[in-house]
């Protein structure tokens, strides 16, 4: 026979209108900000002066739930963290310690509370680490994250750190307990944690620590929060952006000797007074620092803003309700955009803002992002950094390009996402070139993915072994096989000869199920085939020409288990080809090994054939009969749906027990269609 290759060419999708735009620099009213994010209406009385400083969006400017630092962390190579390095969940003191104190770099997820001990241990963190809780649960009580000298990238996010405060102690200049030390450290990013009655400083940036960005957290019910300082070099960069204080008496911050602080959209608020109104104060230019504060909120605040006469202060467009004593503001300070982007809110919005997203939040720590090839150098060593019986989602992002190598998702590690993140699904391909002369199906595959709930959107998934250029006994070659159960692929596709696309499960009496849809799948011989419960559906499904005008190949080869009533249902999609006409078959029953108990279910239900699909479109295979299969048709049409005696039509009754989701739902109602 002659093998004719195919181009492999995945169509993309017809051009409409443009859809890329800029955000430009438009003027957004404080009204439709907050409705926008429905946080309830803003009072007359909030509303911002006539003459705040005009509301910005930049399309550089890092959203609200960024996985990246921004501001002055972002700045001389920006701040990481553990990416690059494994992920792992952490539950008890001993652990985080380990990972927190290793050379390499983690991601450390804190499940649960971790109780130090002893009361206020330090708990060390070295360079390129991520110390993240997992949504609202993760917390550090009565113990201390300590950044030694020389630590640099570090991001810690989305924890509690609570209750190292020791009773009648207010001042605690004698235990040093601090929520987060750092001494002469660069590069750290602390976002979204919340700190709470702590024993002496809540975040304390010592001598002379660079690139430090401190956003969305909140700082609450404490003497000492923010001190920057402790040095007489005046070399510290800071962002502060987005943080609520609220019942803080003191270092609101209190910023001494920085070169740059650089305070934005923060609200203060409730300030606690034990009986000491003069050292209750907002933030503080201290030394030779260079301050600018814009857009903040400051409610019930005594001393909001105050500057030394050998420090600069810059304040606009901050809002100012039932404050007291110093509102100083001299200098001229620096131009933060001179440094980077950022988006600016009006100082109306900030308490709600603040309020709702600053603290731990739930959308945070539970998704784990790893970036290809940014931090990962192959989507395979992305896979691999996934902890074994991983039980939250890690999403790999893979960046446009073409990725050539092998790819086994593990049965260990399930919840991953592989997500393309260019326009088009063909912008991110993953590709090899294995027949199954070396290695069998199974090793043909380019990738493999063996575990449980994984979903995989925006790639393409191709094997280009030349089967026109070899011949080989065994040139099946696989862009695509699973055995896990809970598979998602949509807008995906999948590329190949001969068995493209196989799904299948551990063994023949295992249910698997995958979900395949708005994807592309081609191929000629057997290249969609296993015995997985498999639903395809608005989907384009290309039958390749094989140069013959009689027989070109085989759309399915199903090997389902005689006792599960679901195999392939292929709905609602088209199926093209460039084969001859007639010259195509919808599928023959696959035994493998010549096992009787592997009784292949297909249906083909409300979707397009070409003329290219043969009259009588089901055939044997290896002395097993189709008509001993499960093998039927439900209102396809196109000019490959003649009715015959020789292809079975389902009834509607049946098709109605048929559905997408009869075939998905199981024992534990899987509905991945439902999400459309």
């Amino acid at each position: 026979m002659t093998h004719l290759r195919s181009s492999k060419r995945l169509p993309r999708p017809g051009a409409g209108a443009g859809s890329g735009f800029g955000f430009g620099r438009a003027l957004v009213t404080v009204a439709a900000l907050v409705a926008s994010l429905g946080l309830g209406a803003i009072t007359p009385a909030e509303a911002a002066p006539a003459d705040a400083a005009p509301v910005t969006e930049t399309a550089t400017a890092a959203p609200r739930w960024a996985d990246k630092a921004h501001g002055f962390a972002s700045l001389e190579g920006g701040t990481t963290g553990g990416a690059g390095g494994k992920v792992v969940t952490v539950t008890t003191q001993a652990d985080l310690e380990r990972y927190a104190a290793a050379e390499e770099p983690y991601v450390i997820r804190v499940a649960g509370t971790i109780k130090a001990e002893p009361f206020g241990a330090n708990v060390v963190v070295t360079s390129n680490k991520t110390i993240i809780g997992v949504g609202t649960a993760g917390e550090l009580v009565q113990g201390e994250l300590n950044l030694k000298p020389g630590t640099h990238n570090v991001i810690i996010r989305n924890l509690t750190i609570r209750d190292s405060y020791v009773e009648g102690n207010w001042d605690c200049k004698d235990t040093d307990f601090d929520g987060i030390q750092m001494d002469t450290v660069h590069h750290v990013w602390i976002d979204h944690n919340r700190f709470s009655r702590i024993c002496d400083g809540q975040l304390d940036v010592r001598k002379d620590s660079e690139y430090v960005t401190v956003s969305y957290n909140r700082f609450e019910n404490n003497n000492k929060t923010i001190g920057i300082g402790w040095t007489t070099n005046v070399k510290t960069q800071i962002t502060i952006d987005h943080n609520l204080f609220s019942g803080t008496k003191q270092r609101n911050p209190s910023a001494d000797n920085c070169a740059y602080a650089h305070l934005y959209n923060n609200y203060l608020t409730a300030q606690a007074d034990p009986g000491d109104p003069v050292w209750t104060y907002g933030n503080w230019s201290r030394g030779q620092t260079k301050m600018v504060i814009e857009n903040s909120y400051y409610r019930d605040v005594q001393h909001p803003h105050q500057a030394d006469a050998t420090a600069e202060l810059v304040q606009r467009g901050s809002i100012l309700k039932n404050t007291t004593g110093r509102h100083e503001a001299w200098g001229a300070a620096f131009d933060p955009k001179a440094f980077y982007d950022y988006r600016l809110d009006p100082a109306a919005a900030v308490p709600a803002l603040v309020s709702k997203f600053s603290g731990p939040q739930k959308k945070l720590g539970t998704d784990t992002v790893l970036n290809v090839p940014a931090d990962y150098p192959t989507v395979q060593a992305a896979v691999d950094a996934v902890p074994d019986g991983n039980d939250s989602t890690v999403t790999i992002r893979i960046a446009p390009g073409t990725y050539r190598e092998k790819v086994l998702v593990p049965a260990t590690k399930p919840n991953v996402v592989l997500q393309g993140t260019g326009q088009d699904r063909s912008d991110t391909v993953i590709v090899f070139d294995t027949p199954a002369q070396f290695g069998g199906s199974t090793g043909s595959a380019t990738v493999r993915i063996a575990a449980n709930d994984v979903t995989a959107r925006n790639l393409t998934f191709s094997n280009d072994f030349d089967e026109a250029a070899y011949e080989y006994g065994a040139e099946q070659a696989l862009a695509m096989k699973t055995t896990g159960d809970r598979i998602v692929f949509e807008d995906t596709a999948f590329l190949g000869n001969q068995d493209t696309l196989m799904t299948d499960s551990p063994k023949l009496d295992v249910i698997s199920r995958v979900y395949v849809r708005d994807s592309y799948i081609e191929g000629d011989v057997d290249f969609i085939y296993g015995r997985a419960t498999t639903v395809i559906e608005r989907s384009v499904i290309k039958a390749l020409s094989r140069g013959s005008t009689t027989n070109n190949g085989y759309i399915t080869a199903a090997s389902t288990w005689k006792d599960n009533p679901y195999g392939f249902l292929i709905t609602r999609s088209k199926v093209v080809s460039d084969a001859p006409a007639g010259s195509f078959h919808l599928g023959r029953p696959w035994h493998p090994g010549g096992n009787p108990d592997a009784v292949a279910q297909v249906l083909f239900r409300e979707t397009e054939l070409p003329a290219a699909v043969k009259s009588s479109p089901w055939t044997d295979m290896g002395g097993f009969s189709w008509q001993d299969a499960r093998f039927t048709e439900y209102r396809t049409y196109g000019p490959g749906a003649t009715v015959s005696v020789d292809r079975p039509q389902m009834s509607g009754a049946e098709a109605a027990t048929h559905t997408v989701a009869d075939y998905l739902a199981g024992t534990d109602n899987w509905a991945p269609h439902a999400r459309h």
